[in-house]
């Protein structure tokens, strides 16, 4: 009897399920304590891979919670890719769905923020414009031209306190978070991404000059979302983060 490949797959991602019949070693032997022996390491691999892709998810839960949650979301959310950098790309909506963590709602943001850095940190290099060029252009040119933001550049909005949990949990002695939401924009200057709090209206300002719009409009966006925005403090983050890629002005 031959086993098919999803007859195959389905077996070794889910313990629950018996050895395939017909499945033999290299010796031609029955092989379900070898199978057994590999599907376990497979899931072993597969739960470190989560634990390293959200540490802060982990910590917050517990190694113990973690794997049996990554065991869980190992049945539901299979690898679509060899890549373990896509691996767990469905894992903020899988914490959010799931009623017996309903009580920390917060969760699903904080997977979201950690997958964000993952995907910074793995996007394309690119080369940052030299802050004197933004400096030479007058503001009201500059409020009509179009800027392109480094493909790692990365923005999430969240009711919670997002940063402040996030950091909380990565960084020693870092304060306790506040009782506020909090936008949050990841930037990678070096190698490594860096994740800053958003002033109200940073996050619509950012995703309006991501989206093709003008400071200007851009600055309409944010003004809509926070009355009063002011993109100054924006676009010394964006700056010194080397997010600013390209400035094309009519000029």
């Amino acid at each position: 009897m031959t086993v098919s490949q999803p007859q195959f797959r389905a077996a070794l991602l889910d313990a629950g399920r018996p050895v395939p019949d017909g499945l033999i070693d290299g010796a031609a032997r029955p092989a379900g304590k070898r199978f057994d022996v590999y599907r376990n390491n497979v899931a072993v691999s597969l739960s470190e891979a989560m634990r390293t892709a959200f540490p802060v998810i982990t910590k917050l839960l517990g190694v113990q919670n973690m794997d049996g949650l990554a065991g869980m979301f190992l049945r539901a959310h299979p690898p679509s890719s060899p890549l373990m950098m896509h691996y767990g790309a469905a894992f903020p909506e899988f914490l959010a769905a799931l009623p017996q963590l309903q009580h920390l709602p917060y969760l699903s943001d904080i997977a979201r923020l950690e997958l964000a850095i993952r995907r910074s940190y793995h996007a394309a290099d690119a080369e940052a414009v030299d802050p004197d060029t933004l400096a030479a252009i007058a503001p009201d040119t500059l409020m009509q031209a179009r800027i392109r933001l480094a493909p790692a550049v990365r923005v999430l909005r969240s009711d919670w306190p997002l940063h402040d949990i996030w950091r909380f949990n990565s960084t020693k002695d870092a304060p306790k978070p506040r009782a506020v939401a909090q936008d949050v924009l990841i930037t990678r200057p070096g190698f490594d991404p860096i994740p800053e709090i958003l002033p109200p209206g940073g996050a619509a300002f950012v995703q309006a000059l991501a989206s093709g719009a003008t400071p200007a409009g851009a600055h309409a966006a944010a003004d809509t979302d926070a009355p009063g925005f002011d993109p100054g403090p924006v676009l010394t983050l964006l700056l010194q983060g080397g997010a600013i890629i390209h400035i094309a002005t009519k000029d």
